[in-house]
């Protein structure tokens, strides 16, 4: 793999605990053996999952993931179906990992607790990472991840973030993840654990599809949570951001799926804590080209697993399958990737894409035009780790080459709306699902000088 290493740290931790209210509750560790190389801060490592309805299962169903796996918890409300407030109640316990996450949400809108409306991707992540520290340490280790859901179906950046507008039904992701970072902190301390904050994991983009702003929010969200969590669980490392680019809104043919180009900018720009996993044109879709299905929603959570693995314990700098630079080469457009795994390939399981536009028809996801007109693409040719796309004619002028960003006529089937053939060759396969699990080409545009 290229990845660019960092100093690689090691943790023992605790192995006694007690529970609230005087209750010996026998809460699991994170134990890594020192020789591993992996390094973790903490007993219990939280991750904070939100964003809209991909982040909460919607069309999730039926539910794959419902037997607990490892020792990976989550916050049980104990039968509490209203808006929980009081982080002390001695109703609340830490409770092992599995879908679903709460019981299924009846209605739309739904505001925590009742937000949940089919498989989330936490129950596989967390598989993900324990098997994989397992593996690493060749069974000797564990790692031990606790999963706040709070996501909202439906919600744009504007609600999900720290300032939502006043409403009766949404509005409290934020604040919910901070009243759940503040029971469980609680929880860990009378069970003998130390507590943390490792990751924040944001599936979102399609409400804020066409949003001009969205960059700036993504940065503003990461920005508020490591303001807001260090001050309840007294941690000084700072919090990660892990997204996904969304491939579905809008979904009217030939539209740009703006979000997506900004959060692979936000995960770009300097300072920034935020970490592009990578696309999710790839994952299997419900009949409404939206919404994951329940495998594809497991997978999902085996890639934001795998990538948490390398960067947050390995230490390691995830970049995903993205552009470096492009550049002219003739009537053909040079464009250099990022790999993580060499050399690229074309999945031939994916169908071609924009086979009803004949500009690009030949492109396998790309797009290329000048000043808004399209160009002809002839052929696109691999190299290890560039791509060469030949065009009928390249006029003089700068260039603007995109991937995946342009919407088709129509969902591909079991897909989503945009999405292209670009892959690399990672082995990776997911602990749960047993699939292969390839990095796949972010949705990108790309300035190409004259």
């Amino acid at each position: 793999m290229r990845w660019q290493p960092l100093t690689a740290l090691c943790s023992i931790l605790l192995c006694c605990r007690a529970g609230p209210e005087g209750k010996q509750q026998r809460l699991p560790s994170t134990v890594i053996p020192a020789q591993a190389g992996l390094h973790a801060d903490w007993d219990l490592n939280g991750i904070i999952g939100t964003g809209q309805s991909l982040s909460v299962g919607a069309q999730g169903l039926p539910l794959r993931a419902t037997a607990s796996s490892f020792g990976n918890l989550k916050l049980d409300l104990g039968m509490r179906l209203f808006r929980a407030s009081d982080s002390h109640s001695s109703r609340m316990s830490l409770v092992p990992l599995r879908e679903p996450i709460r019981p299924i949400a009846r209605r739309y809108p739904g505001a925590y607790p009742r937000n949940i409306y089919g498989e989330t991707p936490h129950t596989c992540m967390a598989n993900e990472i324990t098997r994989l520290v397992r593996d690493a340490t060749r069974q000797q280790g564990d790692y031990v991840s606790v999963h706040t859901v709070v996501g909202e179906s439906g919600q744009p950046m504007s609600v999900i973030g720290k300032k939502p507008p006043q409403a009766d039904a949404t509005g409290i992701a934020y604040e919910r993840s901070l009243f759940e970072a503040r029971a469980i902190a609680r929880l860990a301390k009378a069970g003998q654990r130390s507590f943390g904050i490792a990751a924040i994991v944001l599936t979102h983009g399609e409400s804020d599809a066409e949003n001009p702003d969205y960059e700036q929010e993504l940065l503003t969200l990461w920005r508020d949570y490591n303001h807001d969590l260090p001050a309840i669980t007294g941690q000084n490392r700072a919090i990660p951001l892990l997204l996904t680019q969304q491939s579905s809104c809008p979904v009217e043919v030939g539209t740009l799926a703006r979000s997506a180009l900004a959060a692979l900018r936000a995960s770009r720009a300097a300072g920034s804590g935020i970490s592009c996993v990578g696309p999710r044109y790839q994952y299997s879709y419900a009949e409404d080209g939206v919404h994951l299905d329940s495998l594809g929603y497991d997978r999902l959570g085996e890639k934001y697993g795998q990538v948490y693995f390398e960067s947050m314990l390995r230490g390691r700098t995830w970049q995903p399958l993205s552009p470096r630079s492009a550049c002219r080469e003739g009537d053909a457009i040079r464009v250099d990737f990022d790999v993580p795994v060499p050399p690229l390939v074309w999945d031939f399981e994916l169908p071609a894409a924009h086979a009803t536009r004949r500009e690009w028809a030949a492109g396998r996801g790309f797009e290329v035009s000048l000043r808004g007109q399209p160009l002809t693409i002839v052929a696109v040719e691999l190299l290890s780790e560039s791509v060469l796309i030949r065009l009928l004619n390249a006029p003089p002028g700068p260039l603007l080459v995109r991937y995946a960003a342009t919407a088709e006529p129509a969902a591909r089937p079991r897909g989503t709306f945009r999405w292209g053939q670009l892959r690399d060759s990672d082995p990776f396969v997911g602990a749960t699902t047993k699939t292969a699990q390839p990095n796949y080409a972010v949705t990108f545009e790309l300035d190409v000088p004259p």
